[in-house]
This record gives structure tokens, C-alpha cells and sequence, in this order.
């Protein structure tokens, strides 16, 4: 007799009985999963008994802001894409290195001939940074002006898409930014839109009808040629610009009203070199944190490359110098490639980042460091969320993270008995929308809040 029939006739005769499921299983599975985690088990339920954090990799990390003690962990020493939560290694190299302003730009004078260079300060008549001391300088100097070009990193950093060139927080670096490497847009219907800088005006065109996008204005890839699809409604917009040697003169001229000639980059021995200051650092480091602006965070690098040594502006060198000279006590060396973590080359376990959170907490005043951060319900990336609950005081202060399939948060929960805890709560390979996600965090947050 064939298998298949036997088995069916001993089936029919009740010989044999499909195999329940054995409940008491399910039930150590459950409690086995329940016990991914050390810490409470009130949070180690919360968590891992959400849908919401199933289907992709999650990782916590918990700890007494104050006491260093470690409170929760899960999935803690595993790597995970950190996205702009790397901004605050970008912070701590700011600290380190820079002093209370920041280094607007080098110069030496020769004869009647002033020759000045760039530190990488972004703020030259920034749209939302804006500083007019490095042109008022220029301005009012009697000297001819010429400008050296300081041998600097690549435009684009390693690991970024190279199909975000067309939007704003993607501008390219450079070591003399001016207007932010971005052209401002301002919309209003049936007619043209007003065009900032100006000199850009003569650059824009109306977009073909072949053109398939729901953005404002697309660049081309590779020049500073700029179109601008039809609209009812106004709007405002920016759109990072092809930078060159050729065009930072022309705006530098057109800007200060006066000439300024190149010159090749070469340092005389012994020449007295003088660093003009500029903006506090805080301005620019409340902006890049609460906002999250990835044009600030590498230019702070090339910054503090120029504190470092004078010949080149050099991204390499500043993470190699804070790593080596800051970082060694970290539990798990990070993965740290560019300033802003668009580069998803980077990688950093959330025991890491919040051991981070703690150094920094030691070494900067609780006011000020919770200053720079974006507070929960207030402005920056966090205004919608983390809603303050008590005479308009915030209990959460965050750096996020985000790309395409990873929404990260770190920073510190004010508890309701008044401790302050330094947290990682990292996100990755998200299948769809992240919005569910940033719910369950909220969630699981609160908690930590009440409970505490």
C-alpha cells in the first residue's frame, strides 16, 4: 500500500491525530521574547510586545543622565544606521575644538594686498544663520582683495545619495560658503518667482511640459541651470547651487561692490596669519541640532579641521583627532564617515550614542546643553510630539534621525520625580511610513517619564 493512502486510513481510523499546539509553548515564547532586554520588565513588554517594532530592528538604550547608571538596554551593542543623530558627535568636536566664536576667516595682509581664505563658515549671508561679518570686513578694508582657494573635501561626502543634490539639505561643502550654497525661491501666483541671490535670476526658466515632478524647481544635475514647474498657490523654497572658484568671486563682487582677484593658494614662511571671529557657536549649533541642518554639521567639521592644522579644510582629520584624543572611552568605536549622517557608511551601537549623551552632560552645563536640542512640543523636528505637560516646560530635549526606512531619537526625559535620562531609541530597515513608529516611541517614552 502506497505511504500517502496508509497514512490517510490511519487518520480515518483515529490512529493518528493532528498535533495542538502545545499552549504552554506559545506562553515560554512569549516570555522569552518579553525577556529581550535587560531591565524592567514593564518596558521590556512595552516594547517588544508591539506590532509597530516587529517587523524591523530596534534598539534601546537607557541610562541616568547624572549617575551614569544604566537603567535598560536592547539590542544595545548592535550597529545600526545613526542618520543625523551623528550630529552630535559633530557637537562634541565643536566643543572640543572650536572656542566661543566661530572662525569666520583667515587672513594675511602683503604690502597693499589683503589675501584671505576660507574656515568653512557657513553663515556668510545665510538664509537662516546670517552673518555680515566677514563682508563688512571685506568691505571696509583699504587693501586690495584677493582671494586663495584652501585645498578642501569634495563637494559631496561619502555614502550620500547623489539624487538629493536638487534639495535643500543637501547642499554641497565647500571653504568659503556663501548665501549657504542655496538659492531661495519666493512663489506667488501668475507671477515670476523672486529670485535670491539675484544673480541667479538670469539662471531660471520655466519647466518643460515633458517635466514629471512634484517639486517647485529642479536643478540640472550638473549646472546651475534651475526650473521652475507651474503653480496656483505661492510658496517658498531653496535649492542648493553647483558651487566653482569662478562663481564665489563673481557673488563676492557683485556682493561687496568692489573687485576681488584669485590667487594661487601658497603660505610665505612665517607669515602673520589672523583669524577674523564670527558668529557665537551656539547660534550655529542651536540650529543645526533643533533643525537638524546637514549643511551646518559638515561645515562645523571643515571648522574645526582649520583649528587643527592651516593647509587644508579636511573632514578626515577631524574625526581621526576627535576619536583619538576624546573618544577612546566610548563602549563601541562608531562608524563615523561625514557631520551630518547623510552618509548611511556610518554606523553606531545606541549604547555608543548614549554614552555619548553622558560625556556631554558631564562636560557642558545642563541648561545650556538642553538649550541646543530640540525640546518636545516647542520648535525644530520634535514641535509636534513630546507635547509638554506641565506650565509649558518641556520634559523631552532630542536629536532625530532620519532617512528613508530609519527614524532614530536620542536625548534626555526629565522624569516626573525630576531625574533627567540620557536615552538612545534607534529605528532601522522600516518597511513603509515611520509614522506608527514615532507614535510607539512617544509612547514608550511617556512612560519611561511616568514611571521613573
Amino acid at each position: 500500500m502506497r505511504p500517502f493512502f496508509l497514512l490517510l486510513l490511519l487518520l480515518a481510523c483515529g490512529f493518528l491525530t493532528p498535533a495542538a499546539p502545545h499552549n504552554g509553548d506559545d506562553e515560554q515564547a512569549m516570555e522569552a521574547a518579553l525577556r529581550r532586554g535587560k531591565g524592567p520588565h514593564w518596558l521590556n513588554k512595552l516594547i517588544n510586545s508591539s506590532p509597530v517594532f516587529r517587523q524591523h530592528h530596534v534598539g534601546v538604550s537607557l541610562a541616568d543622565a547624572t549617575t551614569g547608571e544604566l537603567l535598560y538596554e536592547l539590542n544595545s551593542d548592535q550597529y545600526f544606521t545613526p542618520a543625523s543623530t551623528m550630529k552630535l558627535f559633530s557637537l562634541y568636536a565643536g566643543l572640543h575644538l572650536l572656542g566661543d566664536s566661530l572662525p569666520s576667516l583667515r587672513y594675511v595682509v602683503r604690502h597693499d594686498s589683503l589675501l584671505f581664505w576660507g574656515t568653512g563658515d557657513p553663515t556668510l549671508l545665510h538664509g537662516d544663520v546670517p552673518s555680515r561679518r566677514a563682508f563688512a570686513f571685506l568691505q571696509s578694508r583699504p587693501e586690495k582683495l584677493f582671494y586663495t582657494a584652501i585645498p578642501c573635501v569634495e563637494p559631496f561626502g561619502p555614502g550620500w545619495s547623489w539624487d538629493d543634490y536638487n534639495y535643500y539639505y543637501s547642499p554641497e561643502r565647500g571653504p568659503f560658503p556663501i548665501y549657504g550654497h542655496t538659492v531661495r525661491f519666493y512663489a506667488r501666483p501668475n507671477q515670476r518667482p523672486r529670485v535670491l541671490p539675484r544673480d541667479f535670476t538670469v539662471m531660471v526658466e520655466p519647466a518643460p511640459a515633458s517635466f514629471q515632478s512634484t517639486d517647485h524647481v529642479r536643478r540640472a544635475v550638473l549646472e546651475n541651470r534651475f526650473f521652475v514647474l507651474p503653480f496656483t498657490k505661492g510658496w517658498i523654497d531653496e535649492t542648493p547651487f553647483r558651487t566653482s572658484p569662478e562663481l564665489l568671486l563673481k557673488l563676492l563682487q557683485d556682493t561687496l561692490r568692489r573687485p576681488v582677484q584669485p590667487l594661487p593658494w601658497a603660505l610665505q614662511p612665517q607669515e602673520n596669519i589672523r583669524t577674523l571671529p564670527g558668529l557665537p557657536v551656539d547660534s550655529l549649533y542651536r540650529r543645526m541640532l533643533q533643525v537638524s541642518d546637514n549643511f551646518l554639521a559638515e561645515q562645523l567639521l571643515l571648522m574645526c579641521s582649520a583649528q587643527l592644522a592651516p593647509d587644508s579644510l579636511n573632514t578626515a582629520r577631524t574625526i581621526r583627532a576627535v576619536r583619538q584624543r576624546f573618544l577612546l572611552d566610548l563602549p563601541d568605536a562608531p562608524v563615523w564617515v561625514d557631520g551630518s549622517g547623510l552618509s548611511r557608511l556610518n554606523l553606531a551601537t545606541p549604547r555608543t550614542l548614549t554614552a555619548l549623551l553622558l560625556k556631554l552632560h558631564q562636560e557642558v552645563p545642563e541648561p545650556r546643553l538642553l538649550s541646543l536640542l530640540a525640546p518636545g512640543g516647542g520648535h525644530g523636528t520634535l514641535r509636534r510630539r513630546y507635547r509638554p505637560v506641565v506650565a509649558g516646560q518641556p520634559w523631552l530635549w532630542g536629536k532625530t534621525g532620519t532617512l528613508t526606512h530609519i527614524c532614530n531619537l536620542t536625548g534626555y526625559v526629565r522624569t516626573r520625580s525630576g531625574r533627567l535620562l540620557a536615552f538612545s531609541f534607534l529605528n532601522n530597515n522600516i518597511p513603509g511610513d515611520d509614522s506608527a513608529v514615532r507614535g510607539e516611541m512617544e509612547k514608550v517614552l511617556t512612560q519611561v517619564r511616568e514611571r521613573w
